[in-house]
């Protein structure tokens, strides 16, 4: 695990990539555009292109890479809209229906995490600035963009009865890897996680 490793484009080859931007639930950028790293919630804001979202990349081809953003600018039920813009996103990529178990329980953890990003940013970060998702052949990426200075870090749940404390600790269980990516002298972070594509 690592919370402070940003997880630039390229460090898993030509497929990687990552996700910056802001703006109405908003087309993906070209290519290029997507490869940039993430820099902090105000300068991806200025860098979104807006319009309906879609896919960028070979639409179900073998190792084509996936992208999805929404911005969460001026609305409301926040972590209902990220999962559903999420199930969208998965249903175009052919991972909901769910033909086998392991293929539904993969989006459901999916779902889950998007939630609980989106949350703690609700929590703990003055709420989210936009969600991108980036797919390829091995891993689904979620980023999560907000204006919050805090370090997210997993806890020992807490007792049985209280609330609070689990989110991160869940991330931590489901996913192959996660972090933070701060741009310098940019208020904000992006939180990201990544986990397997079902096989």
């Amino acid at each position: 695990m690592s919370t402070t490793r940003p997880y630039l484009p390229g460090d898993r080859g030509p497929e990687s990539g990552g996700v910056s931007g802001g703006g109405a639930p908003t087309a993906s950028a070209p290519e290029g555009d997507v490869a940039a790293p993430p820099s902090g919630a105000q300068a991806a804001a200025a860098s979104m292109p807006t319009g309906s979202p879609e896919a960028s990349g070979p639409s179900g081809s073998p190792g084509g890479r996936q992208v999805r953003r929404l911005s969460f600018e001026g609305q409301s039920g926040v972590v209902p809209l990220a999962r559903d813009f999420t199930r969208q996103a998965l249903q175009a990529w052919g991972w909901l229906p769910a033909a086998t178990a392991d293929r539904r329980a993969a989006a459901e953890d999916v779902l889950l995490v998007v939630s609980e990003l989106v949350t703690n940013a609700c929590l703990h970060a003055e709420g989210p600035d936009q969600l991108g998702i980036v797919c390829d052949s091995k891993v689904i990426r979620l980023e999560v963009t907000d204006r919050g200075a805090g370090q997210p870090a997993p806890r020992t749940p807490h007792r049985a009865g209280r609330p609070g404390g689990h989110g991160m600790f869940i991330v931590q269980r489901l996913c192959l890897d996660w972090g933070v990516v701060r741009a310098p002298g940019i208020a904000g972070k992006t939180v990201w996680a990544e986990l397997g594509t079902p096989a």
